[in-house]
């Protein structure tokens, strides 16, 4: 029986129905693209920087650093223009970077070849004052009256130029004590420099210096300023005695004491001296500027006159 119910109960099958896979989210395909899209923004902005050059690296950086600064010194920048040429900007003439108004490379070669002409000229001028050094030198030494009075005649060249200068001694005076009367001798002397000189193209500057020995009584009498520029002017006569052009003499000045040459004993003759400097064309611009023609003369003031400031 127990058999026979076994054989007649229901056999039943449970099957487990599996559900279809859920649809997968497009999250990763957005995070993908926009890995991709910053890769090639990357991949374009080493391009872009690779071939940019420093001037527009610069001009850029100076704009974003302070754009007003980049306008007013002139020119918009290479980011503001709407042109494919290198450098943009008004300026079509630069290759790279920011850069003013005009300075393009016309004004940039007009530079150098300034400077290029200002070297030439330098070189030359100092190859004249050698040889006129070397003239005057020989001049002194082959005249027996000027060999004579030579240790008082000192040459050197100088920022300014060559300088001539003629030292008093004690006991051979160029000038009458306190007046600016020339001695024959000195007059010998200035005759053969301005005579060396003629010939010269350069300006010719006349500085007169005295002593500390103090001169005048009181401080609107005639002092070592009225005294050193009457003898820088008397100087000036006695070179253009010589036949040397007026016009060639740029300046004549008095110093006074203010400028020694024996720093250590202030009252030495040596101290009293004339220097005549022949300028070199770069202390002639400095001296006239755009006035190379205008000479400038100190005349002598009047005995009542205030004692002359340094120049």
């Amino acid at each position: 029986m127990a058999t026979e119910a076994k054989k007649l109960q229901p056999i039943i099958i449970k099957r487990v129905k599996k559900g279809g896979h859920s649809a997968h989210g497009g999250a990763w395909k957005i995070a993908y693209a926009d890995f991709v899209t910053a890769m090639m923004a990357f991949f374009l902005l080493m391009w872009l920087l690779g071939s940019t050059s420093e001037g527009d690296k610069k001009g850029l950086s100076d704009y974003f650093q302070s754009p007003l600064k980049v306008a007013m010194q002139g020119g918009s920048g290479a980011g503001a223009s709407n042109s494919v040429i290198n450098g943009g900007g008004n300026d079509m003439t630069q290759s790279a970077g920011q850069a003013r108004r005009g300075d393009g490379a016309d004004s940039r070669a007009k530079k150098m070849s300034g400077d290029q002409a200002k070297a030439a000229r330098a070189k030359q001028d100092a190859q004249k004052l050698g040889e006129l050094s070397a003239k005057i030198s020989a001049l002194i030494s082959s005249n027996p009256k000027l060999a004579e009075f030579s240790d008082q005649i000192k040459l050197s060249i100088t920022a300014d130029g060559l300088q001539i200068q003629i030292v008093d001694d004690q006991k051979r005076p160029m000038f009458d004590s306190g007046s600016p009367s020339v001695k024959p001798y000195m007059r010998e002397i200035l005759q053969e420099v301005g005579l060396a000189l003629v010939d010269v193209d350069n300006k010719i500057s006349v500085d007169g210096h005295t002593d500390q020995t103090p001169y005048g009584s009181g401080a609107r009498g005639y002092s070592n300023w009225e005294l050193s520029a009457d003898r820088a002017n008397a100087t000036r006569r006695e070179l253009v005695a010589s036949g040397m052009p007026d016009d060639k003499i740029a300046r004549v000045m008095g110093l006074a004491s203010s400028i020694l040459l024996d720093e250590e004993n202030p009252r030495s003759p040596a101290n009293r001296r004339i220097s005549i400097t022949v300028m070199t064309r770069e202390a002639e611009e400095r001296l006239l500027g755009s006035r190379k023609s205008e000479v400038i003369t100190d005349q002598a003031a009047p005995a009542n006159a205030t004692p002359a400031a340094p120049q």
